[in-house]
């Protein structure tokens, strides 16, 4: 499985039978425009503009149209099975930026969460709902989601083995959302490397917790 990050909450997911994007977006300052991107599954973790641009994402030779998937269920497409968990944008359920999905993505046996814009710590049901975790795509930059310190958080309650943060600042513009560094000092962890890409298979997980930047894709 390879793993690839185009800013923001965008990723694209590669197994061996299938293809899934997260969150694609319009246009976010600093990233520009998200390039076309092909996949056969969609995930959109909620209606925003920075989340939700799936005229962004095409087909594969395998399905002409991209399966999407938006909201809360249990979904099984080529080999890829998909479960959503409902949550929300900020720590007042819901009432200052509406519902958000949890996505729990099963690609050639390894488990992926992708917490969207999650804005809150997680109670023992998400926690249950959710389960044990792989990798977990988490956003970091504050503001809008969850801050550094509410990520390590969240990380100790959900116990991956490998995060890949996501959805913070892009240096060099000004912006109220941290940049990955942020993040990265509050874990304890004062220079790191990112990589082009993750490739991983289940048999070559880490056996103790990894954080793994990704450079972002244009």
């Amino acid at each position: 499985m390879e793993i690839n990050y185009y800013g923001q909450s965008c990723f694209r997911i590669k197994g061996k039978d299938a293809v899934v994007v997260t969150d694609p977006f319009t246009e976010v300052p600093g990233l520009g425009k998200l390039a076309t991107l092909s996949a056969d599954i969609v995930t959109v973790s909620h209606d925003h503009s920075d989340h939700n641009n799936l005229k962004a994402v095409e087909g594969t030779p395998k399905r002409q149209n991209p399966f999407v998937i938006n909201g809360p269920g249990e979904y099984e497409v080529q080999g890829v099975s998909v479960f959503g968990v409902s949550s929300y944008h900020d720590t007042s359920s819901g009432s200052q930026r509406g519902k958000n999905t949890i996505f729990t993505i099963a690609v050639d046996g390894v488990k992926i969460a992708h917490l969207g814009d999650l804005g809150h710590k997680l109670e023992n049901k998400d926690l249950d709902l959710i389960g044990s975790v792989d990798i977990l795509m988490i956003p970091v930059g504050g503001k809008v989601s969850l801050n550094p310190e509410q990520a390590i958080a969240v990380i100790n309650q959900i116990e991956p083995k490998v995060v890949i943060p996501m959805h913070y600042g892009v240096e060099g513009t000004e912006s109220e959302i941290k940049p990955v560094k942020a993040f990265m000092q509050e874990f304890g962890v004062e220079t790191f490397t990112p990589v082009d890409r993750y490739s991983v298979l289940l048999q070559t997980l880490p056996i103790e917790r990894e954080i793994v930047v990704l450079n972002v894709r244009h």
